[in-house]
């Protein structure tokens, strides 16, 4: 699978959770201050990533563009973006985070765990929309959540369905 394959119309999905791993990170650097039992879940993110080997082998054929999730959504997502020329609509509501992220008290810092976080180790692919069902069935049969977050649209750059740009920095830069 490549990142260059997205079209207009494509349904953008990830697997898993999203920012657990970003949350702990912020904690291990002092950023934040998580409780013991939240930071031990977080961790295990962090250090115990779960490689998508089967996803990834069950997508082929399927996905129309596909990339790991370890420098944060929004920039990997940027990468089958500018490698597709195409553009993004994600909804944040529909991102999976786990109750940590969610309910964490400073609402920005889960956001930009969730969108911009690195060392998730998930998939975030992209799908023709008629494969919808299939996508459906590959995640009942790896008992693995898959979460649909959006859609491929002509232009550039992700916004949300309203058409505000989502503009996270963050995640891992390799060349900072």
């Amino acid at each position: 699978m490549r990142r260059s394959g997205a079209q207009v119309g494509d349904e953008i999905w990830v697997s898993g959770v999203l920012g657990d791993a970003a949350l702990a990170l912020a904690h291990l650097q002092g950023r934040i201050a998580l409780p013991e039992n939240q930071f031990s879940a977080c961790a295990a993110a962090l250090h115990q990533p779960q490689p998508r080997v089967a996803l990834g082998l069950a997508l082929r054929g399927v996905a129309s563009s596909a990339i790991d999730i370890s420098d944060g959504l929004t920039g990997d997502l940027a990468h089958i973006l500018e490698a597709s020329g195409v553009g993004a609509e994600i909804e944040y509501a529909r991102i999976p985070v786990s109750a940590i992220v969610r309910e964490f008290p400073d609402q920005s810092m889960g956001r930009r765990c969730a969108l911009s976080g690195g060392d998730d180790y998930e998939l975030c692919f992209t799908v023709p929309a008629h494969s919808h069902d299939e996508i459906i069935r590959i995640s009942e049969q790896l008992a693995l959540p898959l979460s649909r977050i959006g859609c491929i649209v002509a232009g550039q750059g992700i916004s949300d369905p309203a058409g505000n740009p989502i503009n996270f920095e963050g995640g891992y830069d390799h060349f900072r």
